[in-house]
């Protein structure tokens, strides 16, 4: 742990010299994002405008750090729906939606240098001619020139159990030359050490404490990716984009333990965990004039290898034979796409007939071991492991927006998708399905300050197509059945969203959402055991509401509180007990807090946020159980825009001392119809966790 003062050190002798250049000032000074009038070049619908001036008091270093100070605005990825589909995001890039699906919208609104945006547009979803938006979207229209990049290096410590995290950072460079403008990143953002240490007691059903359990969790995480994006301008006013990645995820974890129970040998129990795997994403679209409209190709095809291993070994201080169990699995999962877009305006609005090719598989083996007397682990047949599972869909949607009047616009879309599912190996099983989607949004815009909007959507989600095969959890002793009758999720989805500016003092966002939904997909009966299946009808609703508060008004200059908080319920009839609950580990309950302060005629900064969270327990036959950490984790930053050109963050986290949690009951039999076999109490130390970060521009 020396590391960590020498860290200390080291960054409050960087951010206490003076700068050799100064960066455009990143003081508080520096005006609140006050966004400007649609000029005549705005894109249609445009509600505000942000210009890099806004921004300056934040000393932006991409184009991510700019739209995450867009006052009232929260970034939604892409749901994870079947195929491409429509857009379901609410981000895009010079008036177009990604054609990626395996980058995030953080990670390729980072590769944007702050330098290459023009502005940020806040639009009215309804009223755009790309189907399936709504409520709030922002277009980040930006243009490379010169050859420009950026860095961040973002170690982290924590006080217990885990080894420092060196290797989080990325790296991007982007440019143009001539027709073609690139970016090219290497992102290992999402790298971490995690660990969490402590007691575990194990109760009967009449409260005695029966065993004691001392362990300690690590875990190693790193996922470096490398992605890029090619624009070319075609002819005429045709354009085209060329995306991919290739990425390398090394996840490895690992609890060692003693357990501790009367008349028993001392128990030393190891559980080792590893799921190293390799993925890569290539994509494009093209955009051209055709006829009385234009006419978009896109393509996709992504692969990803996907090995598994758990082992569970335990000894005993007596002496007596080691036992132990394992389970591997390999799968390789594939998807092609390819999909048609043809707009055109008529009768006064925006017209896209769309249609689409999918085509998923699986491949997946799996191995079922168990330690013998010897120490050697021996082969046990688990057949239903493996196999394959393949999907051919099909999807057309014809879709019509127009502005009904200077305040209210709306947009609908109809068609459906068929789909063939084939499953191999044991009680392998070939499906056809047919399925109607789509959605109407109407969007009003009272006022230049508030704008409200209603969509209605039927939606088809996907599946996990290892849930169709068997697979063991060997640490809880659990095991899903497989089971190839599973279905995807559909549900009529409605969701509302109003959105009010506050002038000077920033702004306010509230959505409602509720989800009657069919085959919703949890742990149910299946056979003589339990898997992954379906429940035929449940609902969800929520309510979000967000605000950005900007407290120069008040004469507190430079501070500023941003709020997220999120409240959920659910109800479906338990597939076991016939009684009515929420959904399995459903988050009920959400807060998030952040303040920032950017001290006047300083390029100082200094801020705290916390978070908590409550969720729902997870549902098998035989058990309820509720694993969280927290509930509240907090932090406070203090951070240098200017540290010879780089801007530099110290953080303390977990500074409430939030803890890693699991309280797990276990019945003899049929959950609510048996005696409590066992409760699993865990409370876990995971301490304080300091971090550093460091950027810069190239």
């Amino acid at each position: 742990m020396r590391t960590v003062p020498l860290c200390l050190a080291a960054t409050a002798i960087l951010v206490g010299w003076p700068a050799s250049a100064q960066v455009e000032s990143g003081t508080a000074d520096a005006p609140t994002p006050e966004p400007l009038a649609a000029s005549a070049s705005a894109s249609p619908g445009v509600g505000q405008v942000y210009t890099p001036a806004d921004f300056i008091r934040y000393a932006p270093r991409n184009a991510f750090d700019m739209l995450r100070q867009v006052p009232g605005f929260s970034i939604r990825n892409s749901e994870q729906l079947r195929g491409l589909g429509q857009a379901t995001g609410n981000v895009l890039f010079n008036g177009q939606r990604s054609s990626s699906k395996g980058d995030d919208l953080s990670t390729q609104l980072s590769r944007i240098p702050a330098g290459n945006v023009e502005r940020i547009e806040i639009l009215d979803g309804a009223s755009l001619d790309i189907p399936g938006l709504s409520g709030q979207v922002a277009n980040i229209v930006f243009k490379a020139n010169d050859l420009s990049g950026q860095f961040s290096w973002k170690p982290q410590v924590r006080a217990h159990f885990a080894d420092p995290l060196w290797t989080r950072g990325d790296v991007s460079l982007s440019g143009r030359r001539g027709i073609l403008e690139y970016e090219i990143g290497l992102n290992n953002d999402e790298s971490g050490r995690g660990a969490a240490g402590g007691e575990t007691l194990i109760l009967d059903g009449a409260g005695t404490i029966v065993e004691t359990r001392d362990d300690v969790w690590t875990s190693s995480y790193d996922s470096p990716k490398l992605s890029g994006r090619l624009t070319f301008d075609g002819p005429g006013a045709s354009v085209g984009h060329l995306n991919g990645h290739y990425q390398r995820i090394y996840s490895r974890s690992r609890e060692d333990g003693v357990r501790l129970s009367p008349d028993l040998p001392e128990q030393l129990r190891t559980v080792r965990a590893r799921n190293d795997s390799w993925n890569y994403e290539l994509g494009g679209d093209y955009e051209f004039a055709a006829g009385p409209g234009r006419l978009k190709a896109i393509g996709l095809r992504r692969f990803s290898h996907e090995p598994y291993f758990q082992e569970v070994v335990a000894s005993f201080a007596d002496g007596s034979p080691t036992v132990g169990s394992r389970f591997t699995q390999s799968g390789d999962l594939a998807e092609t796409i390819g999909r048609a877009e043809y707009s055109w305006a008529m009768l006064g609005g925006d017209w896209q007939l769309s249609g689409e090719a999918a085509f998923n598989t699986l491949e997946n083996v799996a191995k079922l071991f168990t330690l013998d007397p010897q120490g050697i682990f021996v082969e046990v047949p688990f057949e239903a492991g493996s196999g394959g599972v393949n999907e051919d869909r099909y999807e057309g949607l014809l879709s019509f927006g127009r502005n009904l009047t200077p305040a209210w616009s709306l947009q609908l879309v109809a068609g459906a998708e068929s789909s063939r599912i084939s499953q191999s190996g044991p009680n392998g099983l070939t499906r056809t399905f047919f399925r109607p989607k789509g959605s109407l949004t109407l969007a009003w815009r009272a006022s230049s300050d508030f704008d409200v909007s209603l969509r209605i959507r039927r939606r088809v989600l996907q599946l996990s197509f290892y849930d169709f095969l068997a697979r063991a959890f060997l640490n809880d002793e659990n095991q899903n059945a497989g089971n190839a009758d599973l279905r995807p999720q559909q549900d009529w989805s409605f969701e509302g969203e109003a959105n009010r500016k506050l002038g000077a003092w920033g702004s306010t966002q509230l959505r409602l959402i509720y989800r009657d939904v069919e085959d919703y997909v949890d742990i149910v009966p299946v056979g003589e055991g339990e898997s992954v299946g379906n429940i035929p009808n449940s609902w969800a609703a929520a309510i979000i509401w967000s605000s950005t508060l900007n407290l120069d008004p008040a004469g507190i200059k430079g501070m500023r509180l941003d709020s997220t908080f999120v409240h959920q319920t659910s109800r479906l009839r338990d597939p076991f007990t016939n009684e009515f609950r929420q959904w399995s580990g459903f988050a009920d309950t959400q807060a998030n807090i952040s303040l920032r302060h950017d001290i006047p005629a300083t390029e100082w900064a200094w801020g705290a946020q916390a978070n908590y969270s409550h969720n729902q327990p997870r549902y098998r036959s035989r058990s309820v159980d509720r694993i969280w950490e927290g509930p509240t984790f907090a932090s406070l930053f203090v951070e240098h825009k200017d540290v010879f050109g780089l801007t530099v963050r110290a953080q303390a986290g977990n500074i409430l001392n939030a803890r890693s949690r699991r309280y797990r009951t276990v019945y003899a039999g049929l959950r609510g119809e048996t005696p409590v076999l066992s409760i699993e109490d865990r409370d876990r130390l995971i301490g304080p966790i300091l971090a550093l970060s460091i950027r810069g521009t190239i």
